[in-house]
């Protein structure tokens, strides 16, 4: 990781640190408009051969049956079954004070006005496949799916080889009404546009590579396909570390960013420049360890170290970089929240690890990145809800409110607005 001094670079130089990593748009643009195009003119059989071409599909069955969860389910390991359950209760714990509740009020005798949650009927979740099956994901978008209500919840992800047992276990755990086994951009399309196997969702969730992102961009803004949870891109952490942090604990959680891929970014704000560089060398250490050191190490070409004068100031430059993950080991760290505007989900203290973050402290780990974070959250149980108001007027609350509409249409010239109220006056 490179190291800078904040005191020898200019305001525009640390705005281009602070620039994150980007791939070939035009390419990926192009490939994934053809992909989504043919999935909207052949439906399955573009799906079928796009999962063969991509993704490793032997044959021609993209469901997975319920009796197939089932089978390979039951062989998962009993620990990792255990684990699996204290995660899934955690994060329902933490859910479920998100349901929101429904309000109505009188704005003016005779006038009720309500408002109403309701649950997206039809939800597709996309879980990553790759080098890495991420079915902790499969929990963190399924048990607010269950806990909103929605009715249909499906699941597209790219097996490669064989459904893992983990996989399968979460799956049936939160109540997956349908398995399609793609991924990629063809199936953020199969979801959107529907096929004769898979009828349409109405919204997307879940995070992939740019290809997926791109693909849900675009359909989001096709009036065929349906809305997402948001753009999220590549994985990223930002970490501000005083003199008294922990080498070991600070390198440990920028790794455990860096191995989820080569286009992810981590970032080290620290005030001692004697902990950078031994942070430096930590990581070196570390580095060499990890099964997936490759992809850590590509990461860490996109990521930096900036040394800076002051908390204050750290907390200022993430504000500035809104991260998906802001991790503060710093000493009395609880007194610097108050001054975080900007964040997908915050790690406070030296035994806070993102990684219980990305797995079983609760919190969810679907979070916005590119900065999205200066305008939206994490998914959450209102994310597979919307909300429907209501009103209700008696003849007197008609007559209450009259004028006030009348005046306002007559004024904007549409005149007929105005009418459909004085017809009303008349009886």
């Amino acid at each position: 990781m490179k190291t800078y001094s904040a005191k020898n670079l200019s305001d525009k130089k640390i705005q281009q640190l602070f620039t994150r990593p980007a791939g070939d748009d035009e390419q990926i643009t192009e490939s994934v408009r053809g992909i989504l195009k043919a999935i909207k003119k052949d439906g399955d059989k573009a799906a079928i051969n796009f999962a063969k071409k991509f993704d490793g599909l032997t044959n021609n069955e993209l469901l997975i049956s319920d009796s197939k969860l089932k089978a390979v389910a039951k062989q998962i390991n009993p620990e990792l079954q255990k684990a699996i359950d204290i995660a899934a209760k955690n994060i329902e714990l933490f859910h479920l004070l998100q349901k929101p509740k429904n309000y109505s009020v009188e704005t003016m005798p005779g006038v009720k006005c309500e408002r109403k949650y309701l649950p997206i009927e039809n939800v597709g979740l996309y879980i990553p496949g790759g080098s890495a099956v991420l079915f902790s994901t499969m929990l963190m978008l399924g048990i607010p799916a269950k806990l909103a209500g929605c009715r249909r919840v499906v699941v597209c992800s790219p097996l490669k080889e064989e459904l893992q047992p983990e996989l399968a276990y979460a799956a049936k755990l939160i109540g997956v009404d349908e398995f399609y086994n793609i991924g990629g951009a063809h199936a953020i399309g199969m979801m959107a546009y529907g096929t004769k196997l898979a009828a349409k969702v109405d919204k997307i969730f879940g995070p992939g590579n740019q290809y997926v992102t791109a693909a849900k961009t675009f359909v989001s803004t096709d009036p065929k396909g349906c809305l997402i949870d948001m753009p999220a891109g590549p994985s990223e952490a930002l970490i501000i570390a005083d003199e008294k942090a922990n080498t070991s604990f600070v390198a440990a959680d920028l790794l455990s960013q860096a191995e989820h891929g080569i286009d992810s970014q981590v970032i080290l704000l620290t005030t001692s420049e004697t902990f950078a560089y031994e942070l430096v060398e930590e990581v070196t250490v570390q580095l060499e360890k990890l099964t997936r050191s490759k992809i850590a190490k590509e990461c860490l070409k996109n990521s930096f170290i900036l040394i800076v004068d002051s908390i204050e100031e750290a907390i200022a430059l993430s504000n500035y970089y809104a991260p998906e993950h802001l991790i503060i080991n710093a000493e009395k760290a609880e007194k610097y929240l108050r001054k975080i505007k900007n964040a997908g989900s915050v790690f406070v203290g030296a035994f806070s690890t993102e990684s219980a973050g990305d797995y079983a402290s609760g919190t969810n780990h679907s979070l916005p990145t590119y900065g999205y974070a200066k305008a939206t959250g994490g998914v959450s149980v209102e994310s597979f809800m919307k909300t429907v108001t209501f009103q209700k007027l008696t003849k007197k609350g008609l007559r209450n409110i009259a004028e006030t509409v009348i005046k306002m249409a007559e004024a904007e010239k549409l005149d007929a607005h105005a009418n459909a109220v004085k017809v009303r006056l008349k009886l």
